[in-house]
């Protein structure tokens, strides 16, 4: 299968000798990205991680940073802000919010893979002011309305 758009990537000098982001597999739909520091993180402790790159995406497209399944159950670790978006006009280093929602420290390891880069269109809206909305069965029941 080949790619439906192309990211450049540019590898920082904390990132040397890291590999760059990758498919697991065939299937895969996230890069797996690793982290280019060690650290700690403690239970109810976040961290912003470095990754050693920076990325350039093509307008029209975000990409989104999402948790790793196999860090979140076995260690708690998960992405805050998730997905995460990196938009097409940012140029700094990737870093990737990782949070410690488990019971005992975690140690993270350079080169240790700590989330996904997921490429997305963007869809862009049009906002319209209007004195009243349409009505609907759910009408403005908010969070655990729809419980049955």
């Amino acid at each position: 299968m080949s790619p439906d758009i192309e990211l450049r990537l540019r590898r920082l000098p904390h990132g040397e000798g890291l590999p760059p982001p990758v498919y697991a597999t065939a299937g895969a739909a996230g890069l797996d990205i690793v982290a280019a520091e060690t650290l700690t993180l403690a239970p109810g402790a976040r961290a912003a991680v470095a990754t050693g790159f920076a990325v350039a995406i093509p307008e029209g497209y975000e990409v989104q940073v999402r948790p790793r399944s196999g860090l979140a159950l076995k260690h708690g670790i998960t992405c805050l802000n998730t997905p995460g978006t990196i938009d097409c006009d940012y140029r700094g280093e990737i870093k990737v919010i990782l949070a410690n929602l488990g019971a005992a420290p975690v140690d993270i390891a350079r080169g240790e893979r700590i989330a996904q880069l997921v490429p997305a269109p963007v869809q862009r809206a049009t906002l319209v002011l209007v004195d009243a909305l349409d009505d609907t069965a759910r009408g403005s029941g908010g969070f655990g309305s729809t419980d049955r």
